[in-house]
């Protein structure tokens, strides 16, 4: 009798589940090569869209992902480790350009190199936004169809409302009312709870003006402090690969998705007719290993661009979309004049502030205790429990600046509305990621959510595999650094709340030392950094305004069948986390694109 050794096994196993799954490592192995759409990107908003379309039979799809399968990657499937696929191949690896406000540091730009994209490598909070974030995309593109109220079909279109892993009573932890049931993605509270859990709560008790209990903050009013929502089901990961590319969806025969494959550019389709509009629905890849030969397929509908803040814009320039005089700089035949292709570029801007604390029963354990880690490994293996099944947050606060602040002055108000925040604090049961050494922390992440700094994404080349050029400008604005400074200032209000007097020892690491303004600004500049949510690089805006790069439909503008569908096509940040709201662009992109092409 033939022996299996283990890995003999699971490779076997992975060609059964990719050949069940109508996942494809090599153009060769298609079975088809005739697509009605093809989709750029397997990502976060990518599988909405083919999940979708193919929803109708006679509809013929295939998605090109630059990246791997998401089967079995197991830091992708515990909660916990969510973090640790960064800095792998499971990551672009992209870095910024020197930031000059950030003392001239280069620094980590995370996205997802992989099927789910973002939605398989990111921290899993499901935060929409505000409800004044989309009335503004209404009135900047002057379609009320991304109007608060009129997204709301989308929002329960996507989301599916799960009970914890531990199932515990979450009762005035959220707000029936605003969630629904019986979307396709796992939304869920935290299944555990942590030490910190009540001293958080308590805290809105003993300081209420400034940390008001929020029992939902996804009711398009977020402000004040509530309880952490995650895109989390049963302990595992939800991603737009799980949920939407899931087994009894990926099985449809007419949906395709080839892995390992980089989109080098979009090319003009030699018949086309419209001399006002050339039509640009062939698409130009290669094996992301290999670099040669280039492959050309054609859609017979439309192409979706879903590659991502930096890929999306990426492609297009290197397509020769975009500002005529940068493409000719860099030997590429400009085909079509979008100035604002890469530009608008928006991201908030990241503090992690860590103090000492007074236990030793915080989540820093699992991170210095091996044995630890590998028990708490085998119990999530067998029962879905304990602290990795979810992350190490349970909960947020969001906050404005008082409307007095000086900086308002010289500034105006970045965010979208008076019930948009400006900054975020996130609370974690430890210092992850935090001051080495020994010892036990509590974490409070600052982030400014409506940053008024802009930056860019540009070709280092013309080499479509060459990393671009992404300059975020992080805290290029007054108003950021101003938000910042705020934001650590309610942090350290927050820990001296009554209830911390016995459990906080006092600051860690370069927090100890800003004890003034200009030691905090420089503890900032020194230390700040992503928290991984831009958008605005192929910015949507109205039908016939002069900037921008989609209209209101996400069709790009001067072209035919091509649209973009991520979180590029928005103008604005959302003030909050961005996951939430590329799924709901998603879900309305898939029916506008069904009502053009009339399909069920």
């Amino acid at each position: 009798m033939r022996s299996w050794s283990y890995s003999t096994i699971c490779i076997l196993f992975s060609v059964i589940q990719t050949s069940l799954a109508a996942l494809y490592d090599h153009y060769e192995d298609l079975p088809t090569i005739d697509f009605d759409f093809i989709v750029i990107g397997g990502g976060t908003a990518g599988n909405v869209i083919a999940n979708r379309l193919t929803e109708d039979s006679t509809v013929n799809v295939l998605v090109l992902e630059s990246g791997p399968s998401n089967l079995h990657v197991l830091n992708s499937i515990v909660p916990f480790f969510a973090f640790s696929l960064e800095h792998t191949i499971y990551d672009w690896n992209f870095t910024t350009t020197a930031q000059s406000s950030l003392d001239g540091r280069i620094v980590p730009f995370p996205k997802g190199h992989i099927l789910g994209g973002c939605s398989s490598i990111n921290g899993m909070i499901y935060t929409r936004g505000s409800s004044s974030d989309f009335n503004r995309f209404a009135k900047v593109t002057g379609d009320e169809g991304w109007s608060w109220n009129n997204i709301q079909k989308y929002i329960r279109k996507n989301e599916r409302w799960t009970a914890p892993a531990d199932n515990h009573n979450t009762a005035g932890q959220f707000d029936p009312a605003v969630h629904g049931f019986n979307g396709i993605n796992a939304v869920s509270l935290s299944g555990f709870s942590h030490s910190t859990d009540s001293r958080i709560i308590q805290t809105t008790s003993e300081l209420p003006e400034e940390f008001p209990f929020n029992l939902d903050m996804n009711s398009g009013n977020p402000l004040g402090l509530g309880w952490i929502q995650l895109t989390i089901d049963d302990g595992k990961r939800s991603s737009s690969a799980t949920s939407y590319l899931a087994s009894k969806f990926i099985k449809r025969p007419n949906l395709h998705v080839l892995l390992h494959t980089r989109v080098t550019r979009l090319l003009e389709t030699s018949n086309s007719t419209d001399i006002e509009k050339p039509l640009i629905n062939t698409v130009e890849f290669a094996d992301e290993s290999k670099r040669e030969p280039r492959i050309t397929l054609a859609a017979s509908k439309e192409v979706i661009l879903s590659a991502g803040v930096v890929g999306t814009p990426r492609i297009l320039l290197n397509s020769g979309i975009g500002d005529p005089q940068d493409l000719r700089e860099l030997g590429i035949n400009p085909i079509v004049s979008l100035p604002d292709v890469g530009k608008n570029l928006s991201d908030q801007v990241a503090l992690i502030n860590n103090w000492f604390v007074n236990s030793n029963n915080t989540l820093d354990n699992i991170s210095t205790n091996a044995t630890l880690r590998s028990e708490l490994l085998e119990d999530w293996e067998k029962h879905k429990s304990g602290p990795l099944v979810s992350i190490a947050s349970t909960h947020i606060a969001w906050s404005r600046l008082p409307s007095n602040s000086s900086i308002f002055d010289v500034i105006d108000d970045p965010a979208s509305g008076e019930n948009s925040p400006h900054y975020e604090l996130g609370f974690e049961d430890g210092a992850l990621g935090g001051p080495s050494g020994t010892g036990n922390f509590i974490s409070i992440a600052t982030i400014v959510v409506s940053p008024a700094s802009r930056g860019t994404i540009k070709l280092h080349s013309s080499d479509p595999f060459d990393p671009p050029l992404i300059d975020p400008g992080y805290l290029t604005s007054e108003f950021d650094i101003f938000a910042m400074r705020e934001a650590v200032q309610s942090a350290r209000r927050f820990l001296a709340a009554p209830v911390w007097k016995d459990y906080v020892i006092g600051p860690a690491g370069g927090l100890a030392n800003a004890t003034t303004d200009d030691l905090l600004d420089k503890y900032i500049r020194q230390n700040a950094g992503s928290p991984a949510h831009p958008v605005g690089t192929a910015a949507m805006s109205a039908q016939n305004a002069s900037f921008g790069v989609v209209d209101p439909d996400l069709q790009l503008k001067a072209v035919s069948g091509l649209r973009v569908v991520d979180a590029s096509v928005m103008p604005f940040i959302t003030a909050g986390h961005t996951q939430a709201p590329v799924y709901i662009i998603a879900e309305r992109a898939a029916d506008l694109i069904k009502e053009k092409w009339k399909i069920q």
